[in-house]
């Protein structure tokens, strides 16, 4: 699970409203220090030019006084006295701070409607708080707060922004009233005002771009995923016009090229005087070469009307602004470069991860997040609906193949050294030592009489579908069925063989149980084992070929299902088998006889597994198993009087175990007519 992002609005619109004051004052406060001689003069009428006459002459004035008194002044006092007089001496016009108190009423509506955004704006941000803090403690969020949130994730840029613009144009508006509704009558204080009044506008414009970007950034990138799932952001959910990526551009390069340039060119106009401003019709050859350098002697035709300068005072503001104008340029730069590189980067890198993911082929579909409205986002939706149609195609290949390997099973490729079933031919072939099983219900014949034809598949598969679980369970596999019969393959193990043949038995209880609970008479099976040397291979012809498993090991292990029926055993391994059991210890088992079976020459020791048996005759054939292998014993030996005997008392203790029933009939006849000479205890058997 994806780290559940911090909904953040106040940050945004804090730093915006911080930048905005970055651009504003220091142009203010540029202005109006530039201003200040004229502001003077007009106040308090004193021309800047007329400071130091009228200090000299002050000074003079006032000789007589310091020579008397004790006092000292220096000249900035006697300068502040006059300036004072002077003042005091006149009548002050109405107009006096019309121009400043109305920039100052800009600012109060501006924070003032700053203030009551930031409060619709906290009413606006609780849900989606709410929702991203409860996301990311892994809290139960309600349904209608995530409608809610779902409904008005992709307007908030546009909200943030409206909100923001607000006290702006609250702002913007009133110092366009005051300018126009109301013209001031002094061109200083008007030009002040109205310089005020383009910074304010300009700045404005920026702070409220910043801010919808700022926003439809950290939507994008961020919240998406948090509340949108993975499928439907696999198409564009954006309900406007498609976008483009060079429009971005546009504005990404004009806010981090032109900004920074208009902001110079501004701050060197506002420096920029005149030198005719001076009041000065002739100069000196020294001042002309001042001014034109070593151009001195070419352009003594030039009139002095045309020269601009930039005097010590404005050099210092110009560089105190330029300076405070580089750093908020720098953060225009730095936040628009890293957005616009991720808003394009990150999708795009996203995009070309599940390309090459979805290009191995591992593992599920990769789809990509379709995060903006432009060409990238129809790029991501393109691909994502060529994975879709992989995946779907995939999806049909693997179904074909999970059909076919229910055919062919998979382990039988593996064995052949083939990865598809397509790479298999005709005569593939390999020889293995591997443990056969064969299972089959017992007297399914009787039982399916009383079916329909349908109600034999469906018990069949009913049965099936207990036991193959088991079967794979224990690291075998299926190689074929036959009618009710089940033959299955153990590569690894004996142990496999025999630890599934125990867990089929009680699953066969499980099975009766349900058949009873149905009104249905409960069934058995025998499950015969054997080891040993396998040819695995492919046979048929041309339009039909078959996986299958050709031995005389085969054959065996379905003779010796069929012994359990004769000695009433519901497991019987070869010696084979038994041999090659890790920790044998670990079962309960009995010989039971050394038997031919047809189509076989040699005799093979057979085994009975009593952990198959039902609890109680389990427990009866554990406690007489020492008396049993004692009475046959006796009965290879030829005493098959004392056999008899002990067979007949171990019936008596277990009247339910078949094969001492067959003993001791064995023994009557050996008893009753003889035995040949050739007998050598081995049983020959020629049924199937």
């Amino acid at each position: 699970m994806k780290k559940v992002p911090k909904y953040i609005s106040f940050r945004i619109f804090i730093s915006s409203a911080l930048l905005y004051f970055f651009l504003v004052i220091p142009f203010a406060g540029f202005m109006w220090v530039q201003k200040i001689p004229d502001l003077l003069k007009m106040e308090i009428g004193v021309d800047i030019s007329q400071v130091d006459s009228l200090l000299k002459s002050r000074v003079k004035q006032q000789e007589q006084v310091i020579q008397k008194s004790t006092q000292e002044y220096d000249t900035q006092d006697i300068l502040i006295t006059n300036i004072y007089e002077r003042a005091t001496s006149k009548e002050k016009p109405d107009l006096e701070i019309k121009s400043t108190s109305h920039i100052g009423k800009s600012f109060d509506y501006l924070l003032n409607a700053f203030l009551v955004s930031l409060i619709i704006l906290g009413f606006f941000s609780v849900p989606f708080k709410r929702f991203f803090r409860r996301k990311k403690k892994q809290v139960f969020i309600t349904q209608k707060l995530e409608n809610h949130c779902r409904k008005w994730l992709l307007k908030t840029p546009l909200i943030h922004t409206v909100l923001f613009a607000i006290p702006l144009l609250v702002s913007l508006t009133y110092t366009t009233w005051a300018l126009y509704s109301n013209p001031l009558n002094n061109n200083v204080r008007f030009n002040l005002l109205q310089a005020y009044f383009y910074v304010s506008l300009l700045s404005s414009f920026l702070t409220i771009l910043f801010v919808y970007y700022w926003s439809k950034h950290r939507v994008h990138l961020f919240y998406l995923e948090t509340l949108f799932s993975d499928i439907e952001l696999r198409k564009r959910i954006f309900k406007k016009n498609v976008g483009k990526i060079r429009d971005r551009l546009w504005i990404s390069s004009g806010m981090t090229t032109l900004l920074p340039l208009s902001i110079v060119i501004f701050y060197i106009g506002l420096s920029v005087s005149s030198f005719k401003d001076l009041g000065i019709t002739d100069i000196t050859p020294e001042i002309r070469s001042i001014l034109y350098g070593s151009y001195a002697n070419l352009t003594e035709e030039i009139s002095l009307g045309n020269i601009i300068y930039i005097n010590s005072i404005n050099t210092y503001m110009m560089i105190v602004g330029i300076g405070t104008s580089i750093f908020v340029s720098l953060v225009y730069i730095f936040a628009f470069v890293r957005w616009t590189t991720l808003d394009i980067v990150f999708p795009v890198k996203e995009l070309l991860y599940n390309i090459h993911k979805t290009g191995e082929g591992e593992g599920d579909a990769n789809f990509s997040i379709v995060r903006t409205n432009d060409e990238i986002g129809e790029l991501s939706e393109g691909f994502n609906v060529m994975a879709q149609r992989i995946k779907d195609h995939i999806d049909d290949i693997n179904a074909l193949s999970f059909s076919y390997f229910r055919f062919v099973p998979k382990q039988f490729l593996e064995f052949l050294g083939k990865k598809k079933i397509t790479d298999i031919k005709l005569g593939d072939q390999v020889q293995r030592e591997m443990t056969v099983m064969f299972s089959d219900i017992r007297k399914f014949t009787e039982i399916s009489e009383n079916f329909t034809p349908k109600e034999n598949f469906d018990f069949i598969n009913h049965y099936l579908g207990y036991m193959e679980p088991v079967i794979m369970r224990n690291n075998g596999f299926i190689d074929k069925y036959i009618g009710d019969s089940i033959m299955a393959l153990y590569s690894l193990s004996v142990n496999n063989a025999i630890d599934a043949a125990i867990e089929m038995r009680a699953k066969l209880e499980e099975f009766n149980d349900d058949l009873k609970m149905n009104g249905k008479s409960a069934i058995d099976s025998g499950i015969g084992i054997h080891t040993g040397d396998l040819m695995l291979g492919i046979v048929g012809g041309r339009s039909r070929i078959e996986g299958t498993v050709i031995s005389d090991h085969v054959n065996l292990a379905s003779r010796l299902e069929g012994l359990t029926k004769v000695y009433g055993a519901p497991i019987i391994i070869s010696h084979d088998s038994l041999i090659k059991i890790e920790n044998p210890k670990q079962y309960n088992f009995r010989f039971l006889d050394i038997v031919k079976v047809k189509g076989r020459k040699s005799s093979v020791n057979v085994f009975e597994i009593l952990d198959g048996e039902k609890a109680d005759q389990r427990k009866l054939k554990i406690e007489t198993k020492d008396l049993f292998n004692n009475a046959i014993g006796l009965y290879r030996n030829k005493s098959f009087e004392k056999a008899a005997t002990l067979f007949v008392s171990l019936q008596k203790i277990n009247p339910n175990d078949k094969a001492i029933d067959l003993y001791l009939e064995r023994c009557h006849k050996n008893l009753k007519y003889g035995i040949p000479k050739d007998w050598d205890g081995i049983e020959i058997l020629q049924f199937k």
